[in-house]
């Protein structure tokens, strides 16, 4: 029972250890930031260009930007579908474009952008640095007397928020795009109805926290996967592992940032009033 026992405690000490090497690494990373911008300021550059077109296969289908687009377009033409279906049901089919405004800004478009985020820039970022943790390139930076944090980690975690701006007002339209052409084309909806219903209840306030949202998750999706592919193991098997460990902890940790902002922001009511 007591080897039992011991081999419980260590194994749960252990994972505690993790968690702090891991809040460790974020606050350096988080604080040489200013590093980053002040003596890396090419390599900022480049990953922006490499986040935002792609590189190899993935830029002839321009890159992470392309991917999103068309995600968020599937899921604004979901809302089409699946939103105009269940009100025609209960007689409310011009509420179509309030299901827009409503859910597009405040779940649909910031879920839908930080999966796409994980997904594309998260996983290669992941990728990149487990391959040269495993051959040795981050050690090589630091004998050299290169900040490997600040060149490695800090770099593409600001270039990761810089590109999700132009990246999130990309997916934002490209949602709203999809579930009014759905609305209006396919189930032949009058656009003055969809327009009218829209237009008041898209709240610009809510733009901005969703934009807000969108930052926060891109912050915290750089954040995991810089950590995973700096700390890869055990040859290439372990750079697959890691960028599939990371993409698993970016979408729970995607969610988590959702649920803390929309209580954050709307409060259990949801901040919402439903009156003529």
């Amino acid at each position: 029972m007591r080897p039992r026992l011991n081999r419980t405690f260590r194994r749960f000490g252990a994972e505690w250890n993790r968690v702090g090497r891991q809040a460790e690494f974020y606050a350096e990373t988080l604080g040489a930031v200013g590093d980053a911008f002040t003596r890396y300021k090419k390599e900022i550059l480049r990953l922006i260009a490499q986040m935002g077109l792609g590189t190899g296969a993935l830029a002839l289908i321009g890159g992470a930007t392309v991917i999103v687009g068309f995600i968020t377009l599937s899921a604004g033409a979901i809302i089409a579908v699946q939103g105009y279906n269940s009100l025609a049901g209960i007689g409310i089919e011009a509420l179509t474009g309030f299901a827009s405004a409503y859910l597009n800004v405040r779940l649909i478009a910031p879920l839908t952008a930080g999966i796409g985020l994980a997904a594309t820039i998260g996983a290669g970022a992941t990728a990149q640095l487990g391959a040269m943790r495993i051959s040795e390139e981050i050690d090589a930076l630091e004998v050299m007397g290169i900040r490997s944090v600040a060149y490695l980690a800090s770099t593409r975690l600001v270039a990761g928020v810089l590109v999700v701006v132009p990246l999130y007002c990309i997916a934002v339209v490209m949602s709203f795009v999809a579930a009014r052409a759905g609305t209006t084309i396919a189930y032949g909806q009058s656009t003055g109805v969809y327009d009218h219903y829209f237009r008041t209840f898209l709240n610009p306030t809510d733009l901005v926290w969703s934009f807000l949202q969108a930052i926060l998750m891109a912050v915290v999706v750089m954040l995991v996967h810089t950590y995973y592919g700096f700390t890869a193991t055990g040859g290439p098997a372990g750079v697959g592992e890691a960028v599939g460990r990371a993409v698993r902890a970016s979408l729970v940790s995607t969610v988590l940032v959702t649920l803390c902002v929309s209580l954050t922001v709307y409060g259990q009511s949801g901040n919402f009033n439903f009156a003529g």
